[in-house]
C-alpha cells in the first residue's frame, strides 16, 4: 500500500488547513481517518456536508447507529467501528444494540432487524435490492424517505470506510479502548 499523511492542523495550509479546523472545532480533535482524507479539503469538506445531512433524517439516533455499524461491518472497517462505539454511547444508544451490532448479530427488535437486513442488503447488492426487500423495510414502519436516508448514510460511511482502507491511519487513542477486528464478520473477507 502507497504510503499516505495523516495531515494535522499545525502542518497544513490553505484549504487543508480550514477544513481540519472544521473539523477540530466539530470535535474538539482531528480523528486520523479525516486527517488522510485532507489530501482532499473538497472530500473533508463533503464528508462534513454528508454528516450535517445525516442529522436531518428521520432516523433516530439508535436507528442511525444500526446502519452506520451495517456499513461499517460490511466494508470490514475496524476504525470506524471502533470510532462510532464511544459515540454511539454518547448519544444514548442501548448498549445491547451496539453490542450485537460490534458483533454482526441480528436484532431481537422487528424494527432495527428489517433496518440492519435492507442496509446490508443495500451494501451488498450495490442498491440491487429486489422488490420483496423494499416491501420487508416498508412493511415495519419505514418509508419510502428512509430508502434514500440510507443510500445517503452509504455515501457518507463509503467515505471513511474506504479512507480507512487507502491511508491505514491509526486508531487515535480516543478510540482505542474500543478496538474492533472484522474476526468472523461478513467484511473479514474484504479484509484477508
Amino acid at each position: 500500500m502507497s504510503n499516505f499523511a495523516v495531515h494535522k492542523i499545525a502542518e497544513s495550509t490553505g484549504a487543508r488547513k480550514a477544513a481540519l479546523e472544521n473539523v477540530n472545532k466539530r470535535y474538539g480533535m482531528v480523528p486520523n481517518v479525516l486527517g488522510g482524507m485532507a489530501e482532499s479539503p473538497a472530500a473533508v469538506n463533503g464528508y462534513i456536508g454528508l454528516i450535517d445531512a445525516m442529522r436531518q433524517t428521520k432516523f433516530t439516533p439508535t436507528e442511525l447507529h444500526v446502519i452506520w455499524f451495517t456499513i461499517n461491518i460490511e466494508h470490514g472497517c475496524h476504525y470506524c467501528m471502533s470510532a462510532h462505539t464511544p459515540w454511539a454511547m454518547e448519544q444514548g444508544v442501548p448498549q445491547d444494540v451496539i453490542d450485537t451490532a460490534r458483533a454482526g448479530g441480528s436484532y431481537s427488535d422487528t424494527r432495527l432487524e428489517a433496518l440492519r437486513a435492507f442496509t446490508q442488503a443495500m451494501v451488498r447488492k450495490r442498491g440491487w435490492v429486489d422488490d420483496a426487500s423494499v416491501d420487508s423495510f416498508l412493511s415495519v414502519g419505514f418509508t419510502r424517505e428512509n430508502v434514500f436516508e440510507i443510500i445517503a448514510a452509504i455515501a457518507y460511511k463509503v467515505m471513511t470506510n474506504y479512507t480507512n482502507h487507502i491511508v491505514e491511519p491509526e486508531l487515535d487513542d480516543a478510540y482505542k479502548p474500543y478496538r474492533w477486528t472484522a474476526t468472523g464478520t461478513a467484511g473479514s473477507q474484504a479484509m484477508e
